[in-house]
C-alpha cells in the first residue's frame, strides 16, 4: 500500500505528539516515587545514553570537528538556556498536580517567540497574531487561577515554573534560530542531555537523597527516557520531511488532550471544567497565532519580500 508523503507527515506528527504527551504522564509518575535531584539525573542519564548510542549509530559525531569557537561558544549558550528552561518545565509538573495543566500551559510558547520577534527582529504583529493572544493569555488565567482575592494566593502553586520555562524555550529560539542549520537537532539534543545529567549528577551529590532509587521508578524512567529524548526528536525530524513545521506545530498544540485522558487513567486527576475551558483556549489561541504567522508568510512571497524571519521563527515552536 502506497502511502502519501503528506499522510507519513501526519503520522509521524501523531507519533510525536503522543511519545511527548506520555513524558508528562511517566515523567510525573517516577517524581511520585523519588525526590528531584534523583529523577533529573537517572531520567537525563538514561535518556543521554539512549541518545548518544543513537549518535553513535548514525555517525552524528562527525560534525564535531567542523565546529569552531563560535558554534562551541553557541552550544554552551544553548546548553545554559535548555538547561534552564527545562528544569522550570519539570520543576512545574512535579509541583503541579495534574500534569496536564502543564502541558496546555505550555501552548503558551507562541506568545512569546511572537512577542521577542517584535522586540529583537523588529516584526509585525497581524490582527489574527493579536487576536491568538489575548485568547492564549486568557486561557493561561484561566488555567492558573484558582480564587482568593490576594497576588499571592490567586494563582495554582508551579503553573508561574511553566510560563518561565515557555518563555526561556522563547528566549533560546530567537538567539539560536539563526544557526539551526549549522548545529543539527541531533547534535542539540545531545548537547540538552550532557548539560542536563551534568547539573542534575551535582545536584543529587548535594543533596541528602539516596543515589539509587526504587526498582519500579527505573521502569518508567527507561521508557520516559526513550519517549522524551529520542523518540520526539526522531519522529519530529521524520515528520518534517513530509509536512511543512507550521502544520506539525498546530498538530502539536493538542498533546494536553491526550495528557488529560492519560493523567486521568494514571492518577485519577481530571482538572475542573474552567480549566478545561482554559486549556482549550490556550489551543485555540496557539493555533491562531501560528496560522496568522503562515498568512504573513504567503502575503511576502507573493508581493517578493523575504520572508525568512517569518518562516524562522514559526520552525522555532517546539514539540515539548
Amino acid at each position: 500500500m502506497n502511502i502519501s508523503d503528506r499522510t507519513k507527515g501526519y503520522l509521524w506528527t501523531l507519533v510525536s505528539v503522543l511519545a511527548v504527551s506520555n513524558v508528562y504522564i511517566f515523567s510525573k509518575k517516577v517524581m511520585n516515587m523519588t525526590t528531584f535531584p534523583q529523577f533529573g539525573f537517572w531520567w537525563f542519564f538514561t535518556g543521554a545514553l539512549i541518545i548518544l548510542t543513537y549518535g553513535l549509530a548514525t555517525r552524528s559525531f562527525g560534525i564535531y570537528k567542523t565546529f569552531g569557537k563560535k558554534e562551541y561558544a553557541l552550544l554552551l549558550l544553548n546548553g545554559i538556556l535548555e538547561l534552564s528552561g527545562t528544569y522550570f518545565f519539570f520543576k512545574a509538573i512535579h509541583t503541579v498536580e495534574n500534569p496536564s495543566i502543564v502541558s496546555f500551559l505550555n501552548n503558551i510558547s507562541p506568545v512569546f517567540v511572537v512577542i521577542l520577534g517584535v522586540l529583537f527582529l523588529k516584526e509585525k504583529i497581524n490582527l489574527q497574531e493579536f487576536i491568538g493572544i489575548v485568547i492564549a493569555l486568557s486561557g493561561t488565567v484561566l488555567l492558573s487561577y484558582k480564587g482568593g482575592t490576594r497576588l499571592q494566593d490567586m494563582f495554582i502553586p508551579g503553573t508561574e515554573y511553566a510560563v518561565l520555562s515557555m518563555f526561556i524555550f522563547a528566549f533560546n529560539t530567537i538567539l539560536l534560530k539563526k544557526y539551526v542549520k549549522r548545529l543539527s537537532p541531533v547534535v542539540l539534543t545531545i548537547n540538552r542531555v550532557i548539560f542536563l545529567t551534568t547539573f542534575f549528577f551535582i545536584f543529587l551529590l548535594l543533596s541528602d537523597d539516596p543515589f539509587f532509587i526504587p526498582r519500579e521508578a527505573y521502569y518508567y524512567v527507561l521508557i520516559g527516557s526513550f519517549l522524551g529524548p529520542f523518540l520526539t526528536v526522531i519522529a519530529s525530524l521524520n515528520a518534517l520531511k513530509y509536512i511543512e513545521v507550521s502544520k506539525k506545530s498546530i498538530l502539536g498544540t493538542t498533546k494536553g488532550l491526550f495528557v488529560l485522558l492519560g493523567s486521568y487513567f494514571f492518577f485519577g486527576n481530571f482538572p475542573t471544567s474552567t480549566q478545561i475551558i482554559g486549556g482549550l483556549l490556550t489551543i485555540t489561541g496557539a493555533v491562531l497565532i501560528i496560522t496568522g504567522r503562515m498568512t504573513k508568510r504567503k502575503k511576502r512571497k507573493v508581493s517578493g519580500e523575504n520572508p525568512g524571519r517569518t518562516g524562522e521563527v514559526t520552525k522555532a515552536f517546539r514539540a515539548d
